[in-house]
């Protein structure tokens, strides 16, 4: 199982190391996010549980908490078993889906703020492709778990939101900071960038510019790595989604993407 790692040297000293964030690729397209500071893990969105539990293992990552963004089976299959390994692991997930999240330990709202790995958690309410979908930002190091919300040069499904939902949820998760990581939970980045493509005049400049990003794009493909995180400042340039100029356009977009077979 490949692992692609990003180092954020926050809170970093002697005496605590730095902590670690990892893209671990996992079924077809998901990323699980490992987080890990000196012995302790905390995961993203795990889709499974055995590879996980043997890199943990391997690794001697004690799992305290696991951060679940919305309650499909591919975020959340894997955090059963991983309870049955670490059954004092603290799960994170929206209060509003207890229902379809019943393992949760603390339900959380948009404006909650926790700390994991001696790192403050602000929860962001992201609703939109689900009804209570929320992300984890991580204010110190600049990273935030968007699930499905948001990817690169794209968006979630509205599955269970409205258009109005899902814009706001993109204007609030790009009005970070330029700088801020957005780690997305698939690898769809190709085929959004094919598509925005074919949406933008070829004289437009930003035609060129979503060339570049697929060239990019395939070239860590090509290499096995992941095309995740993206930043705030690259979803602003390139993702149509966020360029919207409100719920209606975004509307439209998504309803073409949905149909899109490019």
């Amino acid at each position: 199982m490949g692992v692609a790692a990003v180092r954020t040297l926050t809170m970093a000293s002697p005496q605590v190391p730095a902590l670690q964030i990892e893209a671990v690729p996992v079924l077809a397209d998901n990323y699980v996010f490992l987080l890990s500071r000196g012995q302790q893990a905390a995961l993203v969105d795990p889709a499974v549980a055995e590879p996980l539990i043997a890199l943990l293992e391997a690794r001697s990552l004690e799992l305290v908490a696991v951060l679940q963004t919305h309650h499909h089976a591919d975020h959340i299959g894997g955090t059963p078993a991983l309870l049955e390994r670490w059954p004092a692991c603290r799960v994170y997930a929206a209060a509003a889906d207890l229902e379809r999240i019943p393992f949760q330990s603390d339900g959380v709202a948009g404006g909650d703020q926790f700390t994991v790995l001696e790192q403050p958690v602000q929860v962001l309410a992201v609703p939109g492709h689900t009804r209570a979908h929320v992300a984890y930002h991580l204010p110190l190091s600049a990273d935030v778990f968007v699930g499905d919300t948001l990817f690169v040069a794209g968006c979630g499904r509205l599955f269970e939101g409205t258009p109005l939902q899902l814009w706001t949820a993109l204007q609030r998760l790009t009005a970070l900071p330029p700088e801020t990581r957005l780690w997305c939970a698939h690898e769809y980045s190709a085929a959004n960038l094919r598509w925005a493509i074919e949406q933008v005049p070829a004289a437009d400049p930003l035609a060129q510019a979503l060339k570049q990003r697929l060239a990019q794009v395939q070239q860590l493909r090509s290499r096995g790595l992941p095309s995740v995180p993206t930043t705030v400042a690259s979803e602003r340039a390139t993702n149509l989604f966020v360029q919207a100029q409100g719920p209606e356009q975004l509307a439209q977009l998504r309803g073409h993407k949905d149909t899109w077979r490019g």
